[in-house]
């Protein structure tokens, strides 16, 4: 496994060297402030040919280094954080999953599932498992990964082959899901404000990719699979388990307790989605638009995805932690959320500086120039918009290389990608969908994932010597593959005009 590892690690060093030379995402936020301001200033005095497709008017950037624009981002520095469109619902769906978590229902839930999988099924089980843990977020890292290593030990496969199988469900089908969750509303909430650049009405659904991310889910499953079994399982033929036992107590039965809590809260979950359903059914349902839709965007239930979420996850987590003794008033509900939003302090620190850049950028109008000017470039080179959004996936997958947070990229590259396809006629949601392919795919093969060193862990439990290249050797194949058929799937998604999600197109006219 050391010379198979080998052969990957010259450039996993360069990429390892040429990311720790990056600042940390917050403070490149900085930079790339002072960035707007400093060439702001510079073009100010610029007349430009482009007309605004809001006025009709030529396209003027607006110094930020004035006195009166400075005056204006220092009082309006409080509110442009505050309205930050993904700062919101992140928070408030983080308040729901610290209930999930430390009430034990994330884990057993993924233990139940993985429990019930016989041999022949474990790896599409698993997969499956680590696709939909994305919905529970960290979760999906910290138990369904150890999980798979110990049931594929347990069934007398390789762990470390339990443990890339589980890696790349959860990590590298980072957003592809059946389910809905945090992941979706956090995007659209950056592709809206960027959308914004262009057309100040523009309204993305949140749920804008979920036909395509739940196909992309089940085309995962079916070549993660074939890679497992034909290409990473033979590779692992010969490397020798030489650290800790691999017998089937690594899962052992579940606990009375444990059971019945979970029945309380698959009950507590089907009455939630029952009472929805009944709120929906009638034709003057408040949660209907003015024109009867449940699924435009400006519906009442479309705009209640982030609150239905944190029903969902906070409800069935209190019956759990109710039955099994994890929640016992309602000081440990308040104590689990606190917990669960003790990680969200360093996305607080980026979204601060991530929402300062994005408001002085759109109102410099330099994203509007880029948007204009990138499109009569796209016209003039004449290249077929599917090459367009290939490039797209391309270099988004590139970037994640060098970048391991799905929401500092997509904050800084949707102000440019979205509304510059935007006026080359590609709609918004097309744009989003694409990133989210080429983010997804490489997040397995990259050091910088904040998860990759913790993977590596679990890894080295079963093999000593196993390393960051002996990780990359075993993801590289599922990487390569999901960037190809994942993007071969949006490809004829668009040629057949299959329904990206909800209120979703693939074109964009004024």
């Amino acid at each position: 496994m050391t010379a198979t590892g080998a052969s990957g690690r010259g450039v996993l060093d360069r990429i390892e060297r040429l990311g720790n030379r990056l600042p940390d995402p917050a403070i490149l936020f900085v930079w790339l402030l002072a960035f707007v301001w400093v060439i702001s200033a510079i073009l100010a005095p610029v007349e430009f040919a482009e007309l605004d497709p809001r006025t009709k008017q030529p396209v003027r950037v607006v110094n930020q280094l004035t006195g009166p624009a400075i005056a204006g981002f220092l009082t309006r520095m409080v509110r442009t954080f505050m309205e930050f469109p993904p700062l919101g619902t992140v928070l408030v769906i983080l308040l729901a999953t610290g209930v999930a978590e430390h009430s034990g229902l994330f884990s057993a839930a993924i233990r139940a599932l993985l429990r019930r999988t016989s041999r022949k099924l474990l790896t599409p089980m698993l997969l499956l498992v680590a696709v939909l843990s994305h919905s529970a977020g960290d979760p999906g890292y910290a138990i369904v990964i150890p999980a798979g290593g110990a049931m594929f030990a347990a069934s007398g496969r390789h762990p470390l082959l339990g443990i890339a199988v589980a890696f790349a469900g959860a990590s590298g089908g980072f957003s592809a899901s059946f389910l809905p969750s945090s992941l979706d509303p956090l995007l659209q909430g950056f592709t809206q404000q960027a959308a914004r650049i262009i057309d100040p009405d523009a309204r993305i659904n949140p749920l804008c990719n979920w036909g395509f991310m739940s196909a992309s889910a089940l085309l995962l499953i079916g070549v993660g699979w074939f890679i497992t079994d034909r290409i990473v399982e033979p590779r692992l033929a010969g490397v020798a388990v030489d650290g800790e036992p691999t017998d089937a107590s690594s899962m052992p039965e579940a606990p009375a307790a444990e059971s019945r809590g979970l029945r309380m809260a698959s009950i507590a979950a089907a009455s939630i989605v029952a009472a929805m359903v009944l709120a929906c059914w009638p034709v003057n349902s408040a949660l209907r638009d003015p024109g009867g839709s449940l699924i435009a965007p400006a519906a009442p239930l479309m705009q209640m995805v982030a609150p239905m979420l944190f029903i969902l996850m906070l409800v069935p987590g209190i019956a759990y932690g109710a039955v099994v003794g994890t929640v016992k008033n309602h000081r440990d509900v308040v104590q689990a959320m606190t917990k669960g939003m003790g990680g969200v302090s360093y996305y607080v620190v980026m979204a601060f500086f991530a929402a300062q850049f994005t408001a002085a950028f759109t109102q410099s109008n330099l994203g509007l120039l880029i948007a204009i000017k990138g499109a009569n470039a796209l016209e003039a080179w004449r290249l077929p918009a599917q090459v367009t959004i290939g490039g797209i996936i391309l270099l988004t997958a590139a970037i994640n290389l060098l970048i391991g947070s799905a929401s500092a990229t997509w904050a800084l590259l949707s102000p440019i990608f979205v509304p510059m396809l935007m006026a080359a006629g590609l709609s918004p949601e097309l744009t989003q969908a694409a990133f989210r392919v080429g983010d997804s795919s490489t997040n397995i093969i990259t050091p910088l994932m904040p998860f990759f060193p913790l993977v590596v862990l679990y890894a080295r439990r079963y093999t000593k010597g196993a390393g960051s290249g002996t990780l990359i050797s075993l993801m590289l194949p599922y990487s390569m593959a999901f960037l190809v058929v994942w993007s071969l799937l949006l490809a004829v998604f668009w040629t057949f005009r299959l329904p990206l999600g909800l209120q979703a197109g693939y074109t964009y006219s004024r």
